[in-house]
This record gives structure tokens, sequence and C-alpha cells, in this order.
């Protein structure tokens, strides 16, 4: 039960740190450069967790990194950006907030992970909780930004599951950084093409970029890959309720706003949503035992050679 608890704790910080994206995003970067927003996201993110991982993909993993790049990295955050240029925080984030119910729906025949009554109950929970305190009235909606908001989130979603299936192959930073960087070199021909030159940045833009790269990404998805291979699907995809939950504390801390009776409520409602995504500690141990010996031996250097042979270290 300590080792969900502790694992729980980690996945979280990955939806936090995401919870800040849109505001920076938003209110720090340049609207018209989503190609070079991606790359300059992700590049940087993966050659940072790969210094510190220094493996080299092997084998499938190379087809496989470039698969995830695509889904997790190069095309989610070119949609990401948009979304969070043309629609208001709030809206996105409603929208994101439907990740859980995905991402049970697609782990169900990809990990033969059937989602449990309290799980979607918990899922149903977040996503009405989400609505009463986003939803406020006068929101405005972009089609095209509702459509690249949904899109991201189906990507994702599928990304995310590919990624448990095949975790238990590799420790989660090499993987991570081979995705990010995949998805960055993946993104940078069609952003030379389409954008030009790299946006000029200022102070503020730089420093904005530096935050989402090494904390809205290096930190957070590492994190969030970490939780998704020790953790069900269903409580992962819960956890991420606390996106949006952080958006809401921001607009309180930074804009100064107040908490109205349904905000109150709707927190209240994504809280529960989270705590009905908690495993039973004892039966999810047991069945990944195994598992986890195998990925303590990752961790360690001593991947089986396979059929792409050994990992090499640089």
């Amino acid at each position: 039960m300590e080792a969900t608890l502790r694992w729980t704790a980690v996945a979280a910080i990955a939806p936090v740190a995401w919870g800040t994206n849109y505001y920076v995003t938003h209110e720090y970067l340049p609207a018209g450069d989503p190609l070079y927003g991606g790359v300059i996201r992700a590049l940087p993110a993966g050659v940072l967790l790969l210094a510190v991982a220094r493996r080299r993909p092997y084998g499938s993993w190379w087809w496989k990194s470039l698969v995830l790049g695509t889904l997790n990295a190069g095309a989610f955050f070119v949609l990401i950006y948009v979304a969070a240029q043309l629609l208001p925080t709030s809206l996105a984030s409603t929208i994101m907030a439907t990740s859980p119910l995905v991402m049970m729906l697609t782990a169900w025949p990809l990990l033969s992970e059937r989602p449990s009554p309290r799980h979607l109950a918990g899922s149903a929970a977040g996503i009405v909780g989400v609505c009463l305190m986003l939803l406020t009235g006068g929101t405005r909606a972009s089609v095209p930004g509702v459509l690249a908001s949904v899109t991201a989130l189906l990507l994702s979603s599928l990304g995310y599951i590919l990624v448990k299936r095949w975790s238990h192959q590799v420790d989660v930073l090499a993987s991570t950084s081979w995705q990010l960087i995949a998805g960055g070199l993946l993104l940078l021909p069609f952003a030379v093409v389409v954008e030009g030159a790299p946006p000029a940045l200022d102070t503020s833009s730089a420093l904005a970029f530096g935050y989402v790269t090494t904390v809205a990404t290096a930190l957070a998805f590492a994190a969030w890959f970490a939780g998704l291979r020790r953790l069900p699907a269903a409580t992962v995809g819960l956890v991420g309720l606390l996106n949006p939950v952080t958006g809401v504390l921001l607009g309180t801390v930074v804009a100064g706003e107040l908490l109205t009776v349904q905000q109150v409520g709707g927190l209240a409602l994504v809280l529960t949503g989270i705590l009905l995504g908690r495993p039973a500690g004892g039966r999810v141990g047991r069945r990944r035992t195994a598992r986890d010996a195998a990925e303590d031996g990752t961790m360690h250097g001593t991947e089986p050679a396979g059929k792409g042979g050994a990992v090499s270290r640089r």
C-alpha cells in the first residue's frame, strides 16, 4: 500500500506541472509558431533526459520510439499548443478531463485492464466536477481549438497505453528521452518548411520555454510514465484530473480569483473521483511483483539482449 501511494504521488507531479502549462503557453509563448513550439519543448527535454539515462534505442525500440514520439510528443505538443492559443484554459482543461475515461476504454482491449465500476464512477465524478469548476458561463469555443484538443486527447491516450504495454522492456528515463527526441526531430523539418525561421524569443518567452521544457516536459513525462508503469491505467488517468484542479488554484493565486460555491463543489467531486481510482494495494502489488523485479534489472542496466541485442551505454 505504501508503494502504491508513493507511485501515485510520483504520477501526480505530471498533471500538476501540465496544469501550469496552459497558462504559461497562453500568456508567454508566441502564438504563431506551434511547430517550433513543439520542437523547442520536446528536443531539449529529450536531450536532457538522455544525458541522464545514457542509453540509445535498441532493436524494436527504434520504431517504438518513433510511434510513441509521434503520439506523445510530436503531434500532441503541436495540437495542445494550438488548443492553448485558441481556447480558454477552462474549456481546454474540461476537454482533457475526459482523458481518464478514454484511457480506461483504451486499456481494456490493449492491456486487458477492464475498468471497474469504481473507476468508471470516479471518471464520471471527475468530469462533472471539472465542468462545475471551469464552465461558469460566457466561454466561447473555437471549432479548430476544440478539434485540436480532442485529437490531442485521443492520440495521447493511445500513446500512454502503448507506453504502459511496452514499459517493462527498458527504464523510464531512457524510453522517455527517446520518444521526446523522436517527436522533436519529426516536427523539425515541418517547422522549417511551414514556419520558416525559428521565432525570436524575448527574455520572458525564453524563460517560459525553459520552464515548459524542464518542468512541464522532462520532469512531468518521466514522472507520469514511472507511475503508469507501476499502477493501473485507470488509476493514473484519474490522477490526471489534478491538471484542471491546478489550473483553477493557479487562477486564485496568480489572478486573485475567488472560488465560488459551484467551483468548491466541483473541486470536491474531482478529488472524490481521484480517490475512487486508488487501486487495492495488496492485489496490485501481487500482480506486479514479477514485472517489478524485471524492471529493477533494467534500471541497473541488465536488460535482456533479445532480438535487438543488449543496450549500450554512452
